[in-house]
């Protein structure tokens, strides 16, 4: 039996002093706030839990009693600051004593994921160096070797420093609730939801924990703890030092870890489809879709980004050599949404690292668990865990970090928020990359198959809810098969009706956002104030977790459904003369990111599509993104590039270079 036995609570406490005295060592040593932020933090740490002053306090009570921790105040601070005395009270060396900070931190692991995660507190130069410390600690009893279990590759330590249960700690947060909870999400900013982002940017404080519940249950599935600003500058002075090592890398070296988080991906694809449909309401089949199809946009980026980094020459003569060399921008800032977290995460986060950058990701607050899990899989697969952070929390957190002192700000979401992120970025001079959602038109033509394109629309107007920024969200038809158009394609609507998420047979799931269906009803109920008529849908239940698809005819532009983003599974028709009345239609628009036209004829297609004043456009096809090619709004739907090699170039900053031999 190991000398010392703590109790869980006093392990995750040592593990935090242990891992802030070597990783932030100018905020060392900690103050009990600090120290309960760090034991709460939802990164590098298992279980997660939700501890109190008090639990910290008396777990701080019960190591000076063990002599491994002590207390006293800083020169010129009023605060108690504690500090931990591992290395005499235990008496480890430097590579024992990181071993054992990070087996407390996160549990059991191989001897392969400690390697990787110890990296920040010692520098071990190969595997066998970590195995020989582990058969030391085992020695004397501070960690023993677990039996393989069936269907593991390899086995797992675990330190003998704790005793599970022991203490008076407050539990770990559950992975799900045994029933329903009242309270659902709060006005948390996301895109699409134009009222619920008013958060980003905000008020600088907000609340220490965020509660991340099922959207169709009601469950509580966890609580994480918030990073607040010190924890976001810790974070950020980290990544800066790893960046420029990231960056030092051989590109090779770079594009395996970031291919074998790919393959992970793969090998963890029903978890991670699992979180995201129990925190989003997304299907599990469309959550595995969006991984596999992911995993594909990895092996482009990585493919295509050398093309973009290679050097080029512009000027050669006997006189002057002219040439362009391109370099990371350094910490990128990612603000992410919930409705493709996979996409729209990966979509920065891979391009940037390829790139030479460090990231400082903040998943929405409706996909927190799908981004913890996506950066503990990227650091299992080898990419540096000062390289790619998270940053939990909501509208203070996200401020907090855009002003933080990034190079670089990525951010997807409303307009209103997009323009305080433009605003606060300004100010620094730092640059953004805004995708700020659209009200997506398509256009029906007279010689179409008309049950065929019924069809077509239907699914890119209702297909995850409708939750999506290239969603079709309003439909012009042709008056010469109007009235046959209408009837095929409230047929198709019905068949995306909600259902359970975690149901494969399942069309569609709920929506994420608590406040969604009230929205959708005050565009439905404005509509039929102005003369609109309800042909399919139109109303939910008080409280429900959905919104039934709903086919609305009679609509004109002076409705907010056909002006207004509605992000869920509503829907305008509207009669036209010809192609140029639906052209003007089209057009008559705030935003301006896709626009679609299904027609037999590809020179007419072509021709109304030229004239779109939109970043993409379709022919027979809508709410589809592709790596390959730029994705970009004008107007109200955003700035900036990202997919396509212009995207990856939006992460390095170009170098001139004039060269003169001397005379």
């Amino acid at each position: 039996m190991a000398p010392v036995q703590l109790s869980a609570a006093e392990a995750r406490v040592l593990g935090c002093l242990i891992e802030k005295s070597l990783t932030t060592p100018d905020a060392y040593p900690l103050s009990l706030n600090s120290l309960r932020l760090a034991c709460n933090q939802t990164t590098n740490r298992d279980p997660v839990v939700s501890y109190d002053e008090a639990t910290v306090d008396a777990a701080l009570d019960g190591l000076r009693a063990h002599q491994l921790a002590a207390r006293g105040k800083t020169y010129g601070e009023r605060a108690i600051k504690h500090r931990h005395l591992v290395d005499d009270g235990l008496n480890v060396d430097a590579a024992e004593r990181a071993l054992l900070c990070v087996l407390m931190l996160r549990g059991p692991q191989t001897s392969g994921e400690l390697k990787t995660r110890a990296e920040r507190l010692h520098s071990f130069a190969a595997l066998a160096d970590v195995e020989d410390t582990l058969d030391r600690l085992a020695t004397r009893e501070f960690a023993v070797r677990l039996d393989r279990r069936p269907g593991q590759k390899e086995s797992r330590w675990l330190e003998l420093l704790s005793v599970p249960g022991a203490g008076s700690e407050a539990a770990p947060a559950p992975d799900r609730a045994p029933a329903p909870v009242d309270s659902a999400h709060g006005e948390h900013g996301e895109h699409g939801a134009p009222a619920g982002h008013a958060g980003l940017l905000g008020a600088a404080a907000g609340p220490q924990t965020l509660e991340i519940t099922n959207p169709a249950t009601g469950a509580l599935l966890r609580e994480v703890a918030v990073d607040d600003e010190t924890e976001i500058e810790a974070k950020l002075r980290r990544a800066r030092a790893a960046q420029a090592r990231w960056a030092a890398l051989p590109y090779e070296r770079r594009a395996a870890a970031l291919l074998a988080w790919r393959d992970q991906l793969g090998a963890d694809i029903e978890e991670c489809a699992r979180i995201t449909a129990e925190e989003t309401g997304k299907t599990i089949g469309a959550a595995r879709n969006e991984i596999r199809a992911v995993q594909d946009r990895i092996t482009w980026f990585v493919a295509h980004a050398p093309a973009v980094l290679a050097p080029r020459t512009a000027t050669q003569s006997d006189a002057i050599e002219e040439r362009i060399t391109y370099e990371p921008r350094g910490v990128v800032a990612h603000i992410s949404a919930w409705n493709y977290p996979y996409f729209v995460g990966l979509n920065s986060i891979v391009p940037a690292l390829a790139c030479g950058n460090a990231v400082l990701y903040k998943p929405s607050e409706l996909a927190t668990l799908t981004g913890l899990q996506l950066v503990d899989l990227a650091h299992r697969s080898g990419v540096p865990v000062d390289v790619l952070q998270t940053i939990v929390g909501s509208g203070p957190t996200g401020a907090a970090l855009v002003s933080s002192g990034v190079d670089l700000v990525c951010f997807t979401g409303s307009v209103a928020t997009g323009r305080r992120v433009a605003v606060s970025a300004a100010e620094h001079l730092i640059p953004v990359q805004l995708e700020l959602g659209g009200k997506d038109a398509a256009y029906v033509c007279d010689d179409v198959d008309v049950d065929a394109a019924a069809e077509a629309v239907a699914e890119g107007a209702f297909y995850h809810g409708g939750q999506s920024c290239c969603a079709v969200e309003r439909v012009y038809v042709h008056q010469a098969i109007w009235e046959r158009f209408v009837t095929s394609f409230v047929a198709a609507a019905t068949h995306w009706a909600p259902g359970d998420p975690l149901d494969a047979a399942s069309a569609n799931g709920v929506l994420a956002r608590a406040q969604q269906p009230e929205l959708l009803q005050e565009q439905v109920d404005d509509a039929i104030a102005k003369g609109a008529r309800v042909l399919l849908g139109g109303m939910c239940e008080p409280g429900a977790a959905s919104y039934p698809p709903t086919v609305l005819v009679d609509v004109d532009h002076s409705m907010t459904v056909m002006r207004d983003e509605s992000f869920g599974p509503v829907i305008g028709l509207m009669r036209v003369r010809d192609d140029d009345e639906a052209l003007a239609l089209v057009d008559d628009s705030s935003y301006g990111l896709t626009a679609a036209i299904f027609s037999r004829d590809r020179e007419r297609a072509e021709a109304f599509l030229a004239r779109c004043d939109t970043g993409t456009v379709y022919w027979n096809a809508s709410d589809r993104t592709s790596v390959t090619v730029p994705w970009s709004g004008r107007r109200a739907s955003g700035l900036g590039v990202s997919m396509g090699e212009a995207g990856i170039a939006s992460f390095v900053r170009p170098k001139a270079w004039h060269l003169r031999p001397s005379s």
